[in-house]
């Protein structure tokens, strides 16, 4: 796997929540960094957008920008807010769906 980051953002400041922006019925995504042993990707959910249920074999965190989204790690909802973050653990079945438009940052690391 070649070890990229988005050249256009290497060593400056940046907000988050202005770098993506949504589109009517869709989930847009827009990787940061990404190395062998894991990745940083913005994501803008439009209302009623998810992401089905799926394994990832990295431990993964999701951290809410803004807006509101129900995560689901093996079976159990999670309902969280702007602000808040949960850590999806490898191998386990989990799902998003929005509950209206967020934004998240999705942080991916292999131990």
């Amino acid at each position: 796997m070649e070890n990229k980051i988005s050249k256009d953002l290497s060593g400056q400041t940046i907000n988050l929540v202005n770098l993506i922006d949504y589109q009517t019925g869709s989930v847009v995504s827009r990787e940061i960094l990404k190395k062998d042993n894991g990745s940083i990707t913005l994501f803008a959910f439009d209302e009623g957008e998810g992401l089905s249920e799926h394994t990832a074999p990295f431990d993964a965190v999701a951290h809410i920008l803004e807006g509101e989204a129900e995560i689901k790690i093996s079976g159990k909802d999670n309902n969280l807010k702007k602000g808040e973050m949960i850590i999806m653990p490898a191998g386990e079945p989990h799902s998003v769906k929005s509950l209206g438009k967020f934004k998240m940052l999705l942080t991916m690391i292999k131990f």
